[in-house]
């Protein structure tokens, strides 16, 4: 067999069966999902997956074990077999005990059912695979300077390639989807990687003209992070630095904000209201700076999740800026807004109640005070036709 150990030490040997369906190999990160039939030297079997019905899955991982050697060379639908002279796999322990004489050569049949990236968000909206391991535990932050060397494809076509240096969380400025500035924080120096990016993570329902990509589309970008210089985090800097940069961020949160590219000014808010949020003992001057921000910047962030649908975050927002004014019009309307969405029709109608009393001529709260009245009666009675036939198939059953 071929020998596959990085140390060429004929500790794993493959001998391929039957060819698998594809030419691509698992990478690293992957789930992988596999059947398997373990035999001793003798022939005699100790284990195997599909007596039990179920693949085994795990994640591919270099230099674990033995046993995770072998997986990154197969295809999926490829079967075969090795034999090495004995280390056990990790899932193996009983082994030692039950044939502590015989455990100088394990044979496996393998079969790979199919492999898929690791979900980075767990949202299905990147997935990455990884070509090739980056060096190091440290991975850029939000504002690092990064250098990386990226290509762009849609629908098998490549759209874009090149080097660029740029500042995460601002791809956006060099026409790369907020997707690459989120994937970047997991990764580290000298990673190369393929990230599947959904329609959110990419270019969105504005796609990208200049590119030739239509709304929703969805895309894979191969990216190398070539070097990367950490920005500060908020507790390596005093109260003028963050004051400073948090007029700089709001600027570009309001470009991003203006043009629609939520994700991306939801980033740069975040970053002012992470740095000022937890601020004491600042001088009457910086006081007066920093409380410019908040309420102002909440009512954006709310703003900023009811157009991406999170109206849970917007009705989170819409507090906090009503914590610093309770009688906060835009505040008291955009909850109202999130919690109609939610279906929390009476909630909302509250809301709307409030901004009424805080200025009567608001004729959009007036609008929305009938709708919540509207929805409130179509809620009510869809529920009463719904426990009526319950309560009609509980009286027939009865009946018989």
């Amino acid at each position: 067999g071929e020998d596959i150990t990085p140390a060429r030490d004929r500790g794993v040997l493959k001998i391929i069966k039957r060819p698998g369906s594809k030419d691509e190999s698992p990478m690293i990160g992957d789930k992988v999902y596999v059947h398997y039939k373990g035999k001793l030297a003798s022939g005699k079997k100790f284990d195997s997956s599909r007596d039990r019905n179920e693949p085994f899955s795990f994640q591919v991982e270099w230099g674990l074990s033995r046993g995770s050697e072998l997986v990154p060379s197969e295809n999926e639908g490829e079967i075969l077999a090795h034999a090495g002279p004995g280390q056990l796999s990790q899932h193996l322990p009983a082994l030692a005990v039950l044939y502590p004489y015989r455990l100088n050569k394990l044979i496996f049949t393998v079969t790979l059912c199919y492999a898929s990236g690791e979900d980075l968000f767990e949202d299905g909206g990147i997935i990455r695979r990884i070509k090739r391991k980056g060096e190091g535990y440290s991975n850029p932050n939000e504002g690092a300077t990064v250098e990386i060397h990226l290509e762009g494809f849609c629908g098998g076509t490549r759209f874009d390639c090149k080097d660029v240096k740029f500042v995460v969380g601002e791809g956006e400025d060099h026409d790369i989807p907020i997707g690459i500035d989120k994937a970047l924080e997991k990764m580290q120096r000298g990673e190369h990687c393929v990230l599947y990016l959904g329609p959110r993570y990419g270019f969105g329902e504005a796609g990208k003209p200049k590119y030739g990509i239509q709304a929703n589309a969805e895309l894979v970008y191969e990216v190398t992070l070539k070097s990367f210089e950490k920005a500060k985090e908020s507790w390596e800097m005093d109260t003028k630095e963050k004051l400073e940069q948090a007029a700089v961020v709001k600027e570009k949160g309001t470009m991003y904000f203006k043009e629609g590219k939520y994700l991306q000014a939801v980033i740069q808010y975040g970053k002012i209201v992470s740095w000022l949020e937890m601020e004491y003992g600042l001088s009457e001057k910086e006081s007066k700076a920093s409380d410019s921000f908040p309420s102002w910047l909440f009512l954006n962030l709310a703003m900023c999740y009811l157009k991406l649908r999170e109206y849970a975050k917007a009705v989170e927002c819409c507090d906090k800026a009503l914590g610093l004014d309770q009688d906060n019009e835009k505040g008291l309307y955009r909850r109202g807004e999130a919690r109609l969405l939610m279906n929390e029709f009476e909630l909302a109608k509250c809301d709307f109640q409030k901004v009424l009393e805080v200025n009567p001529q608001n004729k959009a709260a007036k609008s929305q005070i009938s709708v919540c009245q509207k929805k409130t009666k179509e809620h009510n009675e869809r529920d009463r036709r719904i426990y009526a036939n319950m309560f009609a198939k509980f009286a027939e059953r009865d009946a018989k």
